[in-house]
Order: structure tokens, then sequence, then C-alpha cells
């Protein structure tokens, strides 16, 4: 008996084995090359699972080792995806024929997260629609106008914080990360809902916004799970239905919200924040908001105006430490634009500083947050590539965008590991291959909040520059290494630079 026992039990292996390695032949099928080390039951996953690399640098190396092809095969454990190396074909799905590949690849439950669900990163069809219109309303640039008014009070307490911080020397040592994101959180807790975030008061961290923040972006264990659950095997959360919003997080934008619009409606005292500019178009429309997605375009707000920029912004800052002859041209520019407008830092200054814009391209270019993009097939397509291959893209089939591979192609960029803002300037960008550089995306899913995004993040650099120069410190571990298991781009050590008084 034992002796049968163990019989089948090696046959079920065996079998279970067999379905796996078949499952592996998909684009084997298909006439599409794969990708090599693919493993039974893991794909391309492997390394990634157990956090000895992370996902945007998994997709680098595949995509370095097959740059004479335009699309290649990959295992998300045992789902086909598909890699697109070519810009055309960055061009077919983000714009083109957006129509198949107008969904975001990540699943929602409504269920266990009703407000992310809201998300416009989230949404599709009507919904995403309705979602757009009003984030496109409020970040007008008639509106931007009146948002910049908060945003400015945050970067006068910005200088306060760090004046305060500094030695007799007039010296300091600080984490950019840490600075940039008491920012950004404070920038979100004004221009968003004109309350106080708290993000400057160390004593009052555990209530500020930038706590509130963290707890859903920072890499913890659980939001490390969270990620890999959403991202790389959303059919497991099927079973462990986990909220990737913790529950007190939906609470507390729930209530803060539902105060704050109630106040709004009846006293209609004009304000300079994001649920104003709601209440406005409440008005102009004739018609109250829902309430559960007013609070999830708010913490859209948040998710979409803490971390990430928090993170642009920093990792501008860093490239400023690190390149003194950058840093010195943009602060001219900065004190130059400044004195025209009286030391005021107004909407029309900030556009007329060309050379920022530059410099923050070019950092977005170098160190993307956003490593990658996935989109979802919604119906079935056929992929020409430029080598002949073609590529019958079912439905349901994710499909990955290697946007840092993309951003560092020499066949795009000269010298692609230098730090060159002159790549943007106004006579070379125009030279720059389309849907070769996406730190926003492109097509209609292109951030609806990237104007609002750079507003906050020049305002914040030019306080910063035109107080202070960038000096990088030995605690920063050059070459930067990501930590796995994240969202977003997060350094190992942090980013470390003494900020120094002029």
């Amino acid at each position: 008996m034992d002796v049968v026992l163990l019989s089948l039990f090696i046959g079920a292996l065996a079998a279970f084995y067999f379905f796996l390695t078949q499952k592996n032949k998909y684009w084997q099928k298909r006439g599409v090359p794969c990708a090599d080390g693919a493993l039974p039951g893991f794909g391309h996953m492997l390394w990634v699972l157990f956090m000895r690399t992370t996902l945007p640098e998994c997709l680098r190396k595949i995509y370095k080792n097959n740059m004479n092809r335009s699309m290649i095969g990959f295992y998300n454990f045992t789902s086909p995806s598909l890699i697109i190396v070519e810009p055309e074909l960055v061009k077919t799905v983000l714009q083109t024929n957006f129509a198949s590949f107008s969904k975001n690849a990540f699943i929602i439950d409504p269920a266990l997260d009703p407000l992310l669900s809201h998300n416009p990163f989230a949404t599709t069809g009507d919904k995403w629609i309705a979602g757009r219109k009003r984030f496109s309303y409020a970040f007008s640039s008639m509106r931007l106008k009146i948002l910049l008014e908060s945003v400015k009070s945050v970067c006068v307490t910005l200088e306060n914080y760090v004046d305060n911080k500094m030695n007799k020397d007039g010296r300091l040592e600080i984490e950019l990360k840490d600075l940039c994101s008491r920012y950004t959180a404070q920038v979100v807790a004004a221009a968003g809902f004109g309350v106080d975030g708290l993000c400057f008061d160390d004593e009052k961290d555990d209530v500020s916004f930038r706590h509130t923040g963290r707890a859903i972006l920072e890499p913890t264990g659980r939001n490390s799970i969270m990620f890999a659950l959403m991202f790389l095997v959303p059919s497991l959360n099927k079973i462990f239905k986990m909220s990737f919003i913790p529950k007190h997080i939906d609470r507390f934008f729930r209530t803060l919200v539902a105060d704050l619009m109630e106040q709004r409606r009846k006293d209609g005292i004009p304000r300079n924040d994001f649920l104003h500019l709601m209440a406005e178009l409440e008005r102009i429309e004739g018609d109250k908001f829902d309430l559960e997605m007013l609070a999830s375009q708010a913490m859209s707000f948040v998710i979409d105006g803490f971390e990430t920029s928090s993170s642009v912004m920093s990792f501008a800052a860093f490239h400023l430490a690190s390149h003194p002859k950058v840093q010195e041209k943009l602060r001219k520019e900065v004190t130059t634009v400044l004195d025209k407008y009286d030391g005021v830092i107004t909407y029309e200054g900030l556009k007329e500083m060309t050379y920022m814009d530059q410099v923050l391209n070019e950092s977005q270019r170098i160190l993307p947050v956003a490593g990658f993009m996935t989109k979802l097939c919604t119906e079935k397509f056929e992929l020409k590539g430029s080598d002949g291959l073609v590529c019958h893209v079912e439905p349901d089939t994710n499909v990955l965008i290697p946007v840092n591979a993309l951003h560092e192609d020499p066949r795009y960029w000269k010298d692609p590991e230098e730090f060159d803002p002159e790549r943007f300037s106004p006579d070379r960008k125009h030279s720059i291959e389309k849907f070769t550089f996406l730190p926003f995306g492109e097509g209609p899913r292109i951030c609806v909040g990237m104007r609002m995004a750079l507003l906050q993040l020049k305002a914040g650099l030019v306080a910063i520059l035109r107080k202070y120069s960038l000096e990088l410190s030995s605690k920063t571990q050059i070459p930067l290494k990501m930590i796995p298991g994240t969202i977003l781009a997060t350094p190992k050590g942090g980013l470390w630079v003494f900020l120094q008084q002029l």
C-alpha cells in the first residue's frame, strides 16, 4: 500500500510539473520569442518574489538582452505577459489603439477597497471619464493659480523648518526624501483640503498628513505584500482578501471629506484648495457629488500628490547636489525670474523657468519613479513589429512597457548614463524620439495630475535653491540601489545631502 501511495504521489507531482512546463510554452506556440530563464510555476518572477531584484530591474535586463527584437514574451508566474521594446509599439498601445489597451493592469476589488476602486488609475469607461473631468477642471491654468497660493504658504513653512534645523555655521545634513515628503504631504493637506498637515512638526508626526500618506505607500512589509498581490499575482488576493488601503485610513478620508464638504457647501467662502474647487463644480453642475466618489478623489490627491511627487523632488535635488554646475545654472535662472516678480513665486514665473523643466525631465529620465507601465488587453489585437514579428494579443493579456529601459537606451539617448539637462533644451527636445520618454505616461491616460505635480515640484525646488546650496553627503550610497518589493523607486540608505545657507 505504501508503494502504491508513493507511486501515486510521484505521479501527481510529475503531472503537476508537466502542467506547469506546458504553461511556459504559451509564447512558443504563438511564434513569439520568450525571455530566457523561465521556471515552471515561477516564470521569470523567482528573484522578484524573493526580493533579490525589483520588477523594473528584471524587465530592464530582459529588454537589454533582446534589443534586436520588437517584443518579447514574459511569464508573470504562470500568466503570459508581453514586453514591448519598440517605441512605435508603445505608441500603438498607449495612444493609437488605446481602445484595445484602455485598462491599467491591476485589479482593485470594490468590496475590499471601495475608495481606491474610484481612483482614475483604476477606473475605466464612464467612471474614468467622469473622474478625469473633475481633475481636469481642478488643474486648469486658472485654478492652478488658486492652488499655488496654498503651495506658496508651504514653501515658507519649508524654509522656516530648514532654518530652525541649521547649526551655527548655517549648515545642515538632511535626508532628501524625508524633507521632500514633509513638503509634498503639507502641500496635499493645504492645497487638497485647506488644513494644516502638521508635517513640519516633529512632535506631531504620528498625527500628520505625512504619517497618513506613509501608511498607504511607504515600503513596509505589509505594503510589499500588497504590491505583490496587486501587481504580480492579483489572483491570490481572491483568497487572502487584503485591502490595499488600511481601514482606519479609509475612515479618516471619509470623515474628513464629509465634514469639510459640508462646511464648504454652507459657507461658500472661497478657499485655495481642491475641495473648494469641487464644491464650486457642484454649484455649476447643480448636483451634489457622491461622498464616496469625493473621498476617493481626495485620496487620489494624496496618493498621486504626496509619495510620487516627493520621490521625484528628492531625486531632482540629489542630481543637483551631484552636479554643482547644473545646480548653479538653475539657481541663476531661479533668482533672475524671482527678481522679475519682486521675489514672489508666481504661476507665470514658474512657467518661465525652462531650465527647471529640463532638470526635472532629465532627472526623471535617469531615475523614473515608476520603472514600468502595464496595460491590459481588452479586445484581441494584432501587434506588428518592424522586425516582422506578429503577435495576436488575447484579451486579459498584460502588456509591459519597461520605462526605465527605454529611458536609457543608447539608440535614443547619447551617453544615456550622463546627467545632461541640455537634452531637453528648446532646440534639442524636439529631436527626442516619441514614446521613449514616459515619466507621466502618454496617450489618453497620461497622468491627469501632471501639471499640479510640476507646479509643486518647481515651487519647492525654488524655495530650496534661492536660500541654500546642496552638497552630496557620504551617507548616500553611490551607485544608488533600489529596495526590492516597493511600489515606487526607493534608494537603500536614503539620499543624504548638506544644505548650506547662501
